[in-house]
């Protein structure tokens, strides 16, 4: 078959791809990231590259999302590109830092990490001491109140390593494993690394064992994001794909790598001395990074393969296992340990868990009722308090992420986060930029004011500009109602729309998790009078608005006071186990007094549903 060069710009990367690869495919195999949310199915319009040699003829999909200055300037849709010929094409930057939530809810924990470091002062041996090195150091960490089972390698290493020291070193410990031996004394240097792997975001932190400070934190587009923008198309790339699970695991260790070389450039700390990490995630997103096939987890009866707490070598972590090198795994210590927390089903994973660790929620000694939404794509959820509490997981799709929003995109620099109306309209775009695009919070803080200006009525329905005129609108915000190919919108700033399908896209996404408090709340017979206080977490939840949430819906009327943005607490709970083995072995066992809802085995779910796509009654 005939192979073509692309040449991809501004990196000037150049693949070849046999005739008829799309150009978004011949990306992949290069190992570049093109925008997407869809997988390449054609349906999203994000994935627009411009073509500027060899462009291909303009398809259907091209004309529903591409401008007629676009389509004459060579832009194409990727997905939708065929190579033919010998082509260049100008792939805009992806944001591959995308704005994530990084501070937590505040937990006072203890320094108790699971990772020690013993110093060890070894007597010589001698003709009247004929006792074996490892014997030796087996007796002095005894001594010194650690019982530990050295590995393979502290027995290959142990000869000169003592000898060339005088007999003065530092025992490694993870657990009861002795995985390093280190010449003289190294106390002082002795970290570890917490991950939150989500579907769309990864966040790492290293953080120091001995004090329990954070050293240095960064996020990164998970790279798997041109595969799907959610589990269930990533899942769908395993089925569809027979090397689909080894690609998107090889992705996100990818990431991993690559997000933690920036962590070690940020911090100058050396990888040699990180000796554990603690991740977290939900349950399609650990199962593709154990390696572990994740189809089972997308149809009913819905059962992961594992559900437990695992902890096994960093270098274990690859399609290809291998002995300890470089490129081997994850790339820490060259023996160290990645654990992960235990979910508590096949929806609600390990960074709900890891949320309730941060939060202490169903720990709280006032046995006061709180829920906890980490708003997103699947939408957790966990109501109770120490005497009760149930979780669930909501399926509302990713307009939270600006997916399937026509000026969507992900929270970076640019990204429309904050919008007020009152006689025009006032912007915040992340970053303090001119706006490009809206991202979740942004998007509610919109639809909010909507409804609130009366722009937008109870059923979802956005005014033509007679009927805002007739309810006596302000002819600013009249004006800035359009019609584009006979959709409905809203121009929020120039060439930034937000239309008719938006509203009803966040409508879906906002119904769903509505939808499912209320579901949790009539099954525990708990009232808006009986919340103390509704958590909202993660990237998106921490930056939505309140009195936005509450304005349309998403969350429960009950004051603003008492609706609070938690943080990263995916994170921040992965960070505590890393610095408390004593609340890591907590988090274990927090599945067993969680009881689990299954949204689809609910009768009423349907009918609550469809109530809570419209907003509530706005006063004034």
């Amino acid at each position: 078959m005939m192979k073509y060069q692309i040449t991809f710009l501004p990196s000037n990367q150049i693949t070849h791809a046999p005739e008829g690869t799309t150009v978004f495919n011949a990306a992949n195999w290069a190992g570049l990231a093109i925008d997407s949310t869809c997988g390449g199915r054609g349906t999203c319009g994000k994935c627009k590259v411009q073509m500027r040699a060899g462009a291909n003829s303009i398809s259907d999909a091209d004309r529903k999302f591409l401008s007629a200055e676009e389509l004459a300037n060579g832009w194409r849709l990727s997905c939708r590109a065929p190579i033919h010929t010998e082509c260049i094409a100008d792939v805009p930057r992806l944001m591959t830092s995308p704005q994530a939530a990084l501070l937590g809810y505040g937990r006072h924990v203890a320094i108790d990490p699971n990772v020690a470091k013993v110093y060890l002062q070894l007597r010589e041996p001698s003709l009247e001491h004929q006792q074996s090195d490892l014997a030796r150091v087996v007796a002095a960490l005894d001594k010194a109140g650690y019982s530990a089972r050295a590995i393979p390698e502290v027995w290959r290493a142990l000869p000169k390593i003592l000898r060339a020291n005088d007999w003065k070193i530092t025992c490694v410990l993870v657990g009861d494993e002795l995985i390093a031996i280190e010449p003289r004394d190294t106390r002082d240097k002795m970290y570890g690394l917490s991950l939150d792997i989500g579907t769309t975001t990864v966040v790492g932190a290293i953080v120091d064992l001995n004090t329990g400070t954070v050293v240095a934190v960064k996020s990164a587009l998970n790279s798997q994001a041109p595969m799907g923008a959610d589990v269930i198309s990533r899942v769908s790339h395993t089925m569809m794909n027979a090397d689909g699970l080894e690609v998107l695991q090889s992705r996100i260790i990818g990431t991993i790598n690559a997000l933690l070389d920036e962590l070690l450039a940020i911090s100058a700390i050396v990888r040699e001395n990180i000796y554990e990490c603690v991740a977290v995630g939900n349950a399609t997103m650990l199962h593709i990074l154990l390696g572990i096939d994740p189809e089972p987890i997308s149809v009913a009866p819905f059962i992961p393969t594992i559900l437990e707490s695992v902890t096994l070598p960093a270098r274990d972590l690859s399609p290809h296992p291998s002995p300890k090198g470089e490129g081997a795994g994850v790339r820490l210590h060259s023996d160290a340990r990645v654990s992960t927390l235990p979910h508590l089903g096949a929806y609600v994973g390990a960074d709900i868990v890891a949320g309730i660790l941060a939060t202490g929620l169903a720990r709280n000694k006032d046995e006061k009722i709180r829920l906890f939404i980490d708003v997103g794509t699947n939408g957790e959820i966990v109501l109770g308090s120490v005497k009760r509490t149930c979780a669930t997981a909501a399926p509302a799709g990713p307009a939270f992420e600006g997916a399937q929003i026509k000026c969507g995109m992900r929270a970076s620099n640019g990204a429309i986060e904050g919008v007020r109306i009152s006689d025009d309209v006032e912007l915040q775009t992340i970053g303090n930029v001119s706006p490009i695009g809206i991202c979740g919070s942004g998007l509610v803080d919109a639809v909010a004011e909507l409804v609130k200006c009366g722009l937008v009525d109870k059923s979802g329905k956005l005014l033509l500009r007679d009927e805002a005129r007739a309810r006596g609108i302000a002819e600013k915000l009249i004006a800035r109602l359009v019609e584009e190919n006979g959709v409905r919108a809203f121009l929020l700033a120039e060439n930034i729309v937000l239309t008719q399908p938006d509203i009803r896209a966040l409508q879906f996404a906002k119904g769903a998790i509505s939808a499912g408090v209320q579901v949790l709340m009539q099954y525990m017979s708990v009232t808006e009078k009986d919340l103390h206080e509704v958590l909202l977490a993660g990237s998106f939840g921490s930056y939505i608005n309140p009195a936005s949430a509450r304005l349309i819906g998403l969350v429960p009327w009950i004051d603003v006071e008492k609706i609070v943005a938690v943080g990263n607490s995916a994170g921040e709970g992965a960070k505590i186990a890393l610095v408390n083995y004593r609340e890591r072995e907590a988090a274990k066992r927090i599945p067993e007094y969680i009881e689990y809802v299954e949204l689809s085995g609910r009768a009423e779910f349907n009918d609550i549903f469809t109530e809570a796509l419209g907003f509530p009654t706005v006063d004034g």
